[in-house]
Formats: structure tokens, C-alpha cells, sequence
């Protein structure tokens, strides 16, 4: 194999890399929060993971939420701990 075949290979490879990172992080696969910045004409909706589909994108906040706070998934701020009580007592009320 003639080194200009191996360079073109090495190329070819670090393309391939480069690609899979690429997808990977559009995926979200190193975002470290739990919602992601949607763009939305000039300004950004932060959405939750755990959306809920039949809400709209303009119902959710346009600013990031607070260190102890979380995005519902109709799109509300709330307390964390408020949050998880409210999810431990409907848990608790299903049969």
C-alpha cells in the first residue's frame, strides 16, 4: 500500500470520526441537562426531555431555569422539591 492510499484513508476515517461526534452531540448524547435550548426565530424555549407533545413550543420558558428548579413538562419553573412531591403523591394515590 503506497502512502498516498494510506492518507487517503487516514482521511477518510478522521471524516468518519468527526461525523459520528458530529451526530452524537445533535443528538444529544453530551448535553449534561436535562432540557435542551429549542431556537425559535430570534430566541431560544427551553424544553424538557420529558415534553409533553401536545403543548406547544412558544408555552415553554425562554430563560434557563434556576439551579433548584426544573421544567415541567407542560413547561412551568417549579422548585424541584416542590416538583417531586407532587410526583411522589400522585404516585402514591395510582392503585
Amino acid at each position: 500500500m503506497t502512502s498516498k492510499n494510506k492518507y487517503k484513508y487516514l482521511f477518510i476515517l478522521g471524516v468518519l470520526i468527526a461525523a459520528g461526534f458530529a451526530l452524537a452531540d445533535s443528538l444529544g448524547f453530551f448535553n449534561p441537562k436535562p432540557y435542551t435550548a429549542v431556537n425559535h426565530g430570534s430566541h431560544n424555549h427551553y424544553v424538557p426531555e420529558n415534553r409533553d407533545s401536545g403543548v406547544g413550543i412558544n408555552k415553554f420558558p425562554m430563560e434557563e431555569p434556576g439551579p433548584r428548579e426544573i421544567i415541567t413538562p407542560t413547561g412551568q419553573i417549579v422548585r424541584k422539591d416542590k416538583w417531586e412531591s407532587q410526583q411522589a403523591d400522585s404516585a402514591a394515590q395510582k392503585p
